[in-house]
């Protein structure tokens, strides 16, 4: 009977080491057909379709929007890193020459992830559109992953439309300040790198002098130096389609924010 049991015993470790050993062996060879999102995006910002959550819906999501690890990139993981020697900003440092509708203004904001940003410029009276994207970088049609690598110097903008005549550039202003804190450089929050830096960026002297004349008066509120850059708009580069509206359209867990104008519920930064 202890002879059986043994044995038994003796092939049970052997199979077991058999399974253990195809399954190294499995995970030894990259899959050819295995496809995975860019590791460097933030997860927060992956289309809905690849960021449907696998955690409970009141866990704290913590953005992870940081720059590729060299190391990693040298390993040949991630994607390939603009070179900014080899960069032609002409275009890009250009001036912006999109037209707003007849009767219409543009005027261009920075105060960290576009998405919440967005929102709240969309529910503002007399804001007849808005637009998230890039600007005031060197690369030519940069790409979100682009931006995240840190190299092409692009800010996450929203871009506003409005009619000065319904909404006055200095509203504008007031929901920039308050949307964001203009005293922290190149981060707001968990989210970190220089696409997150406080902005305005002007179309006219007139917006340039009310824009200055604004963070005087914010900067005798606030007890913190402001870093906020306020320079001429430059070229817009509309963002990807889904990050267009994105919390008004769901988010990641397709909870619907509202935009109705005047609408003051607290906005969830990540949907």
């Amino acid at each position: 009977m202890l002879t059986s049991v043994a044995r038994a015993a003796s092939s049970s470790s052997s199979s077991s080491s058999s399974h253990l050993l195809l399954v190294s062996s499995s995970l030894s060879k990259p899959s050819a057909t295995l496809s995975l999102p860019n590791p460097f995006l933030s997860l927060s910002k992956l289309p809905l379709s690849l960021s449907k959550p696998s955690f409970p819906l009141n866990s704290r999501l913590v953005s992870s929007h940081k720059s590729p690890m060299n190391i990693l990139n040298k390993l040949g993981f991630g994607p390939k890193t603009p070179d900014p020697s080899s960069m032609d900003s002409s275009i890009a440092q250009g001036p912006d020459d999109d037209l707003p509708a007849p009767g219409q203004q543009f005027a261009q904001f920075g105060a960290g992830c576009f998405w919440g940003v967005e929102l709240a410029f969309q529910r503002v009276p007399g804001v007849s559109k808005t637009e998230v994207g890039y600007s005031q970088g060197l690369l030519h049609n940069p790409t979100y992953e682009d931006v995240c690598s840190g190299t092409t110097r692009h800010s996450e903008v929203v871009r506003v439309q409005y009619d000065p005549k319904e909404c006055s550039f200095e509203n504008l202003l007031d929901v920039f300040w308050a949307r964001h804190d203009p005293t922290t450089l190149n981060r707001q929050g968990n989210d970190v790198g220089t696409q997150y830096r406080s902005g305005i960026y002007y179309y006219t002297p007139e917006q340039e002098k009310a824009a200055r004349e604004s963070m005087e008066q914010q900067q005798k509120i606030l007890n913190r130096n402001i870093v906020t850059e306020i320079l001429p708009a430059k070229k817009f580069y509309r963002a990807e389609e889904y990050h267009q509206q994105y919390l008004a359209k769901g988010g990641r867990f397709g909870f619907k924010q509202s935009a109705d104008k005047g609408c003051n519920d607290p906005i969830r930064c990540y949907g």
